[in-house]
């Protein structure tokens, strides 16, 4: 008997049971929906519905991560915001005032100086190879990337100051928007290889670090790129993939972008379920439960774990893209840790760490709260001053709409205090085989 045979026996078979949480809670979810729409009409609640969708496909992502592997990334909104950078860059109408001068012949000159001295740095950092000291070899390294790192910005700068002076930026390609999805989930995926490539041989905490600060330098990028972002000026509207509240009404046209939002996530469960179960899924989860044995069984670490980084990488670059083009406006400014990277983080807490349909509960039942939690305080602050004006001649204060807006994170931290607390593998569990 194989190998192969033996480790097929060794599984021990559990009863499949009825799934009757997963059935209560998703049916206590259906519920609140129905609530949301009758409270707040069909346009408010479907919008909120298709925000709640692109963030489980952000959620998803971040659970193949944290769960299946156990890499902490606190940097969620930097592959967020170049998901929706991509989304902007593809889908905006050409700028004729950039693209009929000389300025991109020019800006292509300059980036390719900037290819060329990357080149020349690296070759510089292996210059051990032809015999020179190490040390010496790292001096010449920093020395030439500082000096060649001031000429190519240098030249850059003076092209920038050209193009925001006669074109305001570069405008965009006028595709449709779904392919700035497609690439931004690709260049998510490759910034995500070279933190990983660099980080991931680290503990996690280094990796944590290093993803939040790269999520800021990204964010400061785009906001004072103002010749091809229009930093704080935003860029909108943003074309939809599908037609837009102008064509059908708000109501319909967000129905159908749900629709789109919606067949995402069934293809990228589908893929992410028939990959758990599959040998791939196995490893990783060894990986993450026991490295030294997965390594003394020969299994390449730092390549798998490597491989999840990247694919929730993508995963999130898709997300943000989506959710950037149905807000119809870029704003690197809008890009916050606690919208983007901590309530994606409680989503997959909430929901259960590696498990893809809990996932996807904790992201629809966590937004629901988000975004319902303002209009409910606001009802509660306006109950009690009409009580305590009538009773004891309270004055109204001024800014109940901004405290009704704080309430919002109140909410979230006692939310996942208690989720910490009484389910702290979240309200569906990852579901694992034990072996005998």
């Amino acid at each position: 008997m194989s190998t192969h045979d033996k480790h097929r026996e060794d599984l021990v078979d559990t009863p499949s049971r009825f799934p009757l949480r997963e059935v209560i809670l998703f049916t206590l979810l259906l519920v609140a929906i129905l609530g949301v729409y009758a409270m707040m009409g069909a346009a408010y609640s479907t919008r909120m519905l298709v925000e709640a969708a692109c963030y489980a496909i952000l959620a998803l992502g971040l659970t193949i991560q944290w769960g299946y592997a156990g890499q902490f990334n606190a940097g969620v909104m930097g592959f967020v915001a170049l998901g929706g950078f991509c989304a902007m860059f593809f889908s905006v109408p050409v700028n004729d005032a950039f693209w009929g001068t000389e300025l991109p012949g020019e800006l292509a000159r300059v980036l390719l100086y900037g290819a060329a001295a990357a080149l020349v740095v690296f070759g510089a950092t292996r210059l051990d190879r032809l015999g020179v000291p190490r040390t010496l070899r790292t001096v010449i390294a920093v020395v030439l990337g500082v000096v060649l790192y001031l000429v190519v910005i240098s030249l850059l700068r003076e092209v920038t100051d050209e193009i925001q002076s006669r074109a305001g930026f570069v405008g965009g390609l006028g595709l449709p928007a779904w392919t700035g999805w497609i690439v931004g989930g690709a260049l998510a995926g490759v910034v995500g290889y070279f933190i990983g490539h660099i980080c991931l041989g680290l503990r996690s905490d280094y990796l944590a670090i290093a993803t939040l600060g790269i999520a800021e330098i990204i964010k400061a990028f785009l906001k004072n790129s103002d010749w091809l972002t229009r930093g704080t000026a935003t860029v909108s509207p943003l074309p939809w993939p599908t037609p837009g509240p102008a064509e059908l009404g708000f109501t319909l046209s967000r129905a159908i972008y749900l629709s789109v939002t919606a067949a995402i996530i069934a293809v990228i469960f589908f893929l992410l379920h028939r990959a758990y179960h599959a040998p791939w899924g196995r490893m990783i989860r060894a990986i993450r439960d026991n490295e030294t044995s997965a390594a003394a069984m020969g299994k390449d670490i730092n390549r798998r774990r490597l491989e999840i980084f990247v694919l929730g990488c993508i995963l999130i670059g898709i997300g943000g893209g989506a959710l950037t083009t149905f807000n119809s406006l870029f704003d690197p400014q809008g890009y916050l840790p606690l919208n983007h990277t901590f309530l994606v983080l409680v989503m997959v807490i909430l929901g259960g760490p590696g498990n893809n349909l809990g996932t996807i509960f904790g992201a629809v039942a966590v937004y629901i709260i988000w975004i319902m939690s303002e209009p409910l305080a606001l009802f509660l602050m306006q109950l009690a001053v009409s009580i305590g004006e009538g009773a004891f001649g309270w004055d109204a204060p001024s800014n109940m709409d901004s405290r009704a807006l704080q309430a919002r994170v109140f909410v979230i931290g006692l939310l996942i205090t208690l989720v910490l607390r009484f389910a702290p593998k979240g309200l569906l569990p990852e579901k694992v085989k034990h072996h005998g």
